[in-house]
């Protein structure tokens, strides 16, 4: 864990996730829930200056100010997934702010959602748990400006932020274009993981790792958000891998091909999903999304049910990049230090009867 875990969690005993039903993104309601909960008989007014907006499934609102910018307000919150509130807070920061950089954005400014049961748990972890976010606030350049809390049943942390972009750079997640090659910035399996934690059976050389993979930035957003050849851009979070693809591929009117066996995998994870961990929200996602799967001859079929709808949080950026593009995006993730994802794990092909091919 980070040198400021070590400080204090009130008590090395409080283990956050035992305090929630759910983990990070994991809370997320399932895609079919979702979209019965957002359906409405209002006729709204249209609005010119509203970029993105409840129109499509996109990670932010975007709003244009008019003078070739725009505005990105975004929120996202959920409960532990990490026993540790410090780290919890970094996580939780680091996933909201991932929304701006997702559309190519530079985040400005957030506040602070907070949840807390009070009578269960100390108000000192509570301090520490904002002091994670806070610290995650300070490595993008950003102040954590305010927020509003609430004492609630189970812990529930999260930010709003506002960011801003250039509408040339502006990326949407339905904007893919036939040939374009995709990136994955971060391996998958985090939600197995935070299961494998919250049974008591991860390994200790998995935890950091898990971690810090969860509270890095997505900062390479803000510079592909540059670079005309990216048609289009979104992070991987609580529907997974299967579930933002195929909404990137349904948005864009395409097919996606996934070359399994390029997709980055974190370290230990097949070892889990052989003992048949994973997460809730793994079943409901395959669920909302399988009938627009199919898989070719060679690709293991099993590890791929509970691998690819696994929901992450704050997951890679997945990158559609138009091929006389992609040494400019990989010239990009090298900088960020992200030369080991590097590598295509797919691409957009004309569209089929299926949403999602997956190859070997």
């Amino acid at each position: 864990m980070s040198e400021n875990t070590q400080v204090t969690n009130t008590s090395a005993e409080i283990r956050l996730t035992q305090y929630s039903h759910g983990a990070g993104c994991g809370c997320k309601i399932a895609p079919k829930v979702l979209g019965e909960i957002l359906q409405t008989a209002l006729v709204l007014p249209d609005n010119d200056k509203l970029l993105v907006g409840n129109h499509s499934r996109d990670d932010a609102a975007v709003y244009d100010l008019g003078n070739g910018t725009a505005l990105i307000s975004t929120t996202d919150f959920f409960m532990p997934i990490v026993d540790d509130a410090f780290d919890f807070g970094r996580i939780a920061a680091a996933n909201s702010i991932s929304d701006v950089y997702a559309m190519g954005g530079k985040p400005l400014m957030a506040i602070a959602i907070l949840g807390w049961p009070v009578e269960k748990l100390p108000v000192e972890l509570a301090q520490r748990l904002i002091e994670g976010g806070r610290s995650i606030c300070a490595e993008a350049g950003i102040p954590l400006a305010g927020g509003h809390s609430i004492d609630s049943t189970e812990p529930i942390f999260g930010l709003a932020v506002t960011g801003i972009v250039p509408i040339v750079n502006l990326k949407k997640n339905n904007t893919a274009s036939e040939g374009d090659q995709l990136f994955l910035t971060k391996p998958l399996g985090v939600g197995i993981l935070s299961s494998a934690q919250k049974r008591g059976l991860l390994h200790e050389e998995h935890l950091l790792p898990m971690i810090e993979q969860m509270a890095s930035l997505n900062k390479a957003g803000e510079q592909l958000g540059s670079i005309a050849g990216v048609t289009a851009l979104t992070d991987i979070t609580g529907f997974g891998l299967l579930g933002h693809l195929t909404e990137m591929a349904a948005g864009s009117g395409l097919t996606a091909v996934l070359e399994y066996n390029k997709i980055p995998v974190a370290a230990g994870v097949r070892d889990y999903i052989s003992q048949r961990i994973f997460p809730d929200a793994t079943s409901r996602n395959w669920n909302s999304y399988s009938a627009g799967v199919k898989f070719e001859k060679g690709v293991n079929v099993m590890e791929a049910f509970t691998l690819l709808p696994d929901p992450q949080t704050n997951g890679g950026l997945l990158i559609s990049v138009q091929p006389e593009s992609v040494p400019d995006v990989q010239d990009c993730l090298a900088e960020y230090g992200l030369s080991a994802f590097a590598t295509p794990i797919g691409h957009f092909e004309a569209a089929s009867d299926k949403i999602i091919r997956v190859a070997p």
